[in-house]
């Protein structure tokens, strides 16, 4: 488990500080927009700050344009990755369809973690 170190726990807080941004702006906008559009709003611009987050303060590395376009790689990989967890959890293993999301976000965590990784700061696991 090579992968649990600073940039991890840092990865892990920014994370958190990320998702309660995105609960709050969702709040907001819903005062004023239907809430599909507030919650569309509110994902642009969440991926939009983990990338500059994660830029800035998990791995230390300048923004770039190329980096930021690449960047919802990491939430596509993180949707399909969970979706296939959560179908296997609830269908073949037989877990409940209230707890498997919770085991989905601790499958989930470390293979966005490697992903936002290499896009940000191109390293890749030795």
């Amino acid at each position: 488990m090579r992968f649990i170190n600073r940039d991890f726990f840092h990865f892990i807080f920014w994370g958190g500080i990320n998702t309660v941004a995105a609960y709050l702006l969702y709040a907001a906008l819903l005062r004023f927009l239907p809430y599909l559009v507030a919650y569309s709003i509110t994902y642009v611009i969440i991926v939009s700050m983990s990338y500059f987050l994660n830029s800035k303060f998990v791995f230390k590395q300048e923004l770039s344009l190329s980096k930021a376009a690449k960047y919802p790689l990491v939430y596509v990989t993180q949707y399909l990755l969970g979706m296939a967890s959560l179908y296997l959890l609830v269908h073949v293993f037989q877990l409940n369809k209230l707890l498997a999301p919770a085991l989905v976000v601790l499958i989930t965590i470390p293979v966005t973690y490697f992903v936002s990784r290499r896009i940000v700061s191109g390293k890749r696991e030795k």
